[in-house]
């Protein structure tokens, strides 16, 4: 028998190799630990989140800071009114704030009506835990721009001369009060920019000879200059040139006609009670308005049309023939602009210390021809009728509630509405009125902001509140 060799090393190296692949299936299949390891991962991923929104934090909160400081310094920097330099007021703030080596550039761009000022900042945030990614530090900018600009203005100044202004030094207060109106919204820089028409109402608005001529009227005295202007026409901002207009008929009614008084007539008719359009002489107005003498009824919708019409481009060819008299100055040739003019804002200051009123008219048999004319320039409406007309027949004489405080009312809410749908800003201020009348300006002004209901003095702080609203401030960027 033939024995067969056995080779004992190869089946050591079979048994060896079986063996190591076993324990490499085994450790491969073996997933004890795994989650460890990937929690591991996982935890390191959300600290390095984490800190990475901790570094943008403080960088947002350095950016805040760094920023609001640069808005209050181009807005400060930007006012005309400031004395010292654009440069140096943004400059200080910055100081100021401990952030003076932040600001890299001021620029100012300045004209006679505008002045602009445009600010850099920046600075670097050092990060705690991007910085383990490569990101040392990260860059804090600012800009600001801040413009202050007088463009282009038109307004119409509304003011109540009404005889209920007699009473509480309300007249006085008044004068004051628009006077620096005046003053703060004409200025040496805004020659040329600011047409102020100023609009005296009472029971009826005297629009002056100069305009009265410019207009298709049915002129039948020259005692004074109001229109009657239909209802119709306080549902449109424009005026209808082509309409022809009756004028008012000049009388006294009211009082109890215990004397023959003649200055307050329902049409005012003194010269400083009539309109004077598209001016910018401040002198010539604050003298106007140093004469307001308290008369007669209240007609706030009649005062709040003519305000609308002086800004209304329907009426430019009677400021342009007004230029060529000579009685507007011809730098205001082409206004009252276009409504989609952007240069220019237009504006309406309205101003009561009461509410409308009704409004009586004489009998048209007894106001037909020039003797009647003259007759009731002469006589007191009620005086002459106590003393020469039988009681029984006062009523022929009359025709009684021409408008009515409800009428009054209406017209007032339609030409507020109309102004508004125009873009037209509307300021008003009750001056010492009751809810009624309060009711009535807040509903015409463009938003309750625009209300101011004031007592006393109060009255020149709304108004200079309002004057430097028309010149304020815009942040750009």
């Amino acid at each position: 028998m033939t024995r067969i060799p056995h080779d004992t090393t190869f089946g050591s190296a079979c048994v060896r190799t079986n063996g190591v692949a076993k324990r490499l299936r085994g450790f491969v299949r073996d997933d004890d630990g795994s989650m460890t390891i990937f929690a591991c991962f996982l935890l390191m991923m959300m600290l390095l989140v984490g800190g990475i929104g901790i570094d943008l934090m403080r960088n947002e909160m350095e950016r805040t800071r760094l920023q609001n400081t640069m808005d209050r310094a181009v807005l400060a920097a930007a006012d005309l009114d400031q004395e010292l330099s654009p440069e140096a007021v943004v400059t200080d703030y910055f100081e100021k704030s401990g952030l003076g080596s932040y600001l890299n550039s001021v620029t100012v761009n300045e004209g006679l009506n505008f002045r602009t000022v445009t600010a850099n900042a920046s600075t670097k945030s050092p990060t705690r835990f991007m910085r383990l990614m490569g990101v040392p530090e990260l860059h804090v900018p600012a800009v600001g721009q801040a413009s202050e600009r007088i463009a282009n203005v038109e307004i119409s100044l509304v003011l109540d001369i009404s005889g209920s202004m007699a009473s509480n030094s309300k007249i006085y207060n008044l004068r004051n009060a628009a006077s620096v109106f005046v003053d703060t919204v004409i200025r040496p820089e805004t020659e040329d920019l600011v047409s102020l028409s100023l609009v005296p109402y009472s029971e009826h608005v005297n629009v002056g000879e100069a305009i009265f001529n410019e207009l298709w009227t049915r002129h039948i005295h020259n005692f004074s200059h109001c229109l009657e202007i239909p209802d119709a026409e306080f549902s449109n901002a424009s005026f209808n040139l082509s309409r022809r207009y009756d004028q008012m008929q000049h009388f006294q009614w009211n009082y109890d006609g215990r004397n023959n008084d003649r200055s307050d007539t329902v049409c005012p008719r003194y010269s400083y009670e009539t309109v004077t359009p598209l001016s910018q002489n401040a002198y010539q107005l604050k003298q106007q308005i140093s004469q307001f003498q308290p008369r007669a009824g209240t007609s706030i919708f009649l005062g709040m049309k003519w305000a609308t019409a002086l800004l209304d481009p329907s009426f430019r060819p009677v400021v342009t023939s007004l230029i060529g008299k000579n009685d507007i100055d011809s730098e205001f040739t082409g206004r009252p602009v276009s409504y989609d003019d952007i240069e220019t804002l237009k504006t309406i200051i309205l101003m009561t210390d009461g509410k409308n009123d009704r409004s009586n008219r004489i009998a048209d048999w007894a106001y037909d021809s020039s003797s009647d004319y003259v007759h009731w320039n002469n006589y007191n409406f009620n005086w002459y009728l106590s003393r020469y007309v039988n009681s029984r027949d006062y009523r022929y004489y009359y025709e009684s509630n021409h408008y009515t405080a409800t009428q009054g009312d209406y017209l007032l809410d339609n030409i507020c509405d109309a102004a508004k749908d125009k873009g037209i800003v509307i300021w008003a201020i009750g001056f010492e009125v009751d809810e009624h009348g309060a009711n009535e300006m807040k509903n015409c002004a463009s938003t309750p902001s625009h209300f101011f209901r004031v007592e006393g003095v109060e009255i020149t702080e709304a108004f200079k509140a309002i004057a430097r609203t028309i010149n304020q401030l815009r942040l750009t960027q």
